[in-house]
């Protein structure tokens, strides 16, 4: 116990100390805070019309302007950021799931259950992903169920790929061979010892994980088949935004200002917490 914290805070010290990690750390947590309490930013109905304000630039009333039908941009975009980020933690978490239980099945057994697995996820590597998805969501109505659902679905291979090679690694090691000695059972050993010294390159996978699926439901919004009106989406509102680029610039700067900001923050994070779990990564 006093090693596993002695580590996680020698991993925290190493992560404050990356200023670009610790910027992205402040990226997230901002964004969380704007989706899980988006009253503490706008204090306007996003799905309010008002025809007597249509397409108006940013003012006092509006700081990031209106859209076609009146409605405040910047209650929009805070939420949604909601969307985002729910897309973002459940997508992830499906995929890290899967992922962790075959790749924890095919490390741990080898033979011909590590063969099947891995081929498995060889042929799922083989289809580009985004378009896997938009073949899914083109046999479904499209709703934020139907897409995290999908995203996550179609993501979990890396993962499992990353838990594999790290179980194939941990199986061998001497406090595993202990407590096979000891008489522990598969599930013990699986569960307790191998399990929670493979969870640290999961946990940057996951990080740069929900960058990409924020990306992905953006996109999908965007081409008109994910998150649908007037449920606001970062994508949905860029949408919007193209039709009117040449004279009200705000609908696609904010939303996409958005996107990027958020993307950014969880990839620095990321590659934060890779240099701060394995600091002989730093500069590879």
């Amino acid at each position: 116990m006093n090693g596993s914290t002695g580590m996680g805070r020698n991993i925290a010290r190493r992560l404050l100390r990356n200023r670009l990690a610790a910027a992205g750390g402040l990226v997230v947590v901002f964004f969380f805070l704007v989706a899980a309490v988006p009253a503490l930013f706008t204090s306007q109905n996003p799905d309010r019309i008002d025809v007597a304000n249509i397409l108006r630039p940013p003012s006092a009333a509006h700081p990031l302007g209106t859209d076609d039908l009146g409605r405040d941009v910047l209650a929009r975009v805070v939420y949604g950021a909601r969307v985002s980020m729910k897309v973002g933690f459940v997508a992830v978490g499906i995929a890290t799931s899967i992922g962790l239980v075959l790749g924890l099945l095919a490390g741990f057994h080898g033979g011909r259950v590590d063969a099947v697995l891995m081929r498995f996820v060889d042929i799922m590597l083989c289809f580009p992903t985004f378009f896997l998805i938009l073949a899914a969501i083109a046999f479904l109505s499209p709703s934020i169920v139907i897409i995290m659902a999908v995203i996550g679905l179609t993501g979990w291979m890396g993962v499992a790929r990353l838990v594999r090679a790290e179980t194939l690694s941990l199986k061998e090691r001497d406090f595993v061979a202990a407590a096979r000695a000891q008489g522990a059972g598969t599930l013990r050993i699986v569960f307790r010892h191998i399990l929670p010294n493979a969870l640290a390159p999961v946990l940057v996978a996951a990080t740069l994980g929900v960058a990409g699926a924020i990306l992905t439901e953006s996109a999908l919004s965007f081409l008109g088949i994910g998150v649908q009106p007037p449920t606001p989406s970062w994508g949905n509102i860029l949408t919007v935004g193209k039709n009117y680029i040449e004279f009200a610039w705000w609908l696609s700067l904010f939303p996409g200002l958005a996107i990027l900001v958020t993307v950014l923050g969880y990839n620095l994070l990321g590659e934060g917490i890779r240099d701060a779990v394995d600091p002989r990564l730093k500069g590879r």
